[in-house]
């Protein structure tokens, strides 16, 4: 995983931390998501966290405006989760973008 972009790596991770909040997902697939997290660099793997998990892009990772941006485009997105959705939608706020 040394080419791997932090937008991949976040991505990635992403997609694991779903899978632990899918209850449908075995406890096996489950422990695989784990490891694969735990390898990826933990909550440190999201684009955008800087060290102390804050949504702000951390130095030389976009800008704010796509950050927020983002954001907005998941509250309007059919395909995101109700649980991105409130994520974005708490950021926003934090934010006074919305």
């Amino acid at each position: 995983m040394s080419d791997i972009t932090p937008e991949d790596r976040s991505n990635a991770a992403t997609g694991h931390k779903a899978n632990l909040s899918n209850p449908s997902t075995s406890e096996e697939s489950k422990q695989n998501s784990r490891q694969a997290l735990k390898e990826l660099g933990g909550e440190d793997a999201f684009y955008g966290k800087d060290k102390q998990g804050d949504d702000a892009p951390a130095a030389g990772m976009g800008n704010d405006g796509n950050v927020l941006g983002g954001h907005k485009a998941t509250l309007s997105n059919p395909n995101s989760s109700e649980e991105a959705k409130a994520h974005s939608k708490q950021v926003l706020k934090d934010a006074g973008a919305q």
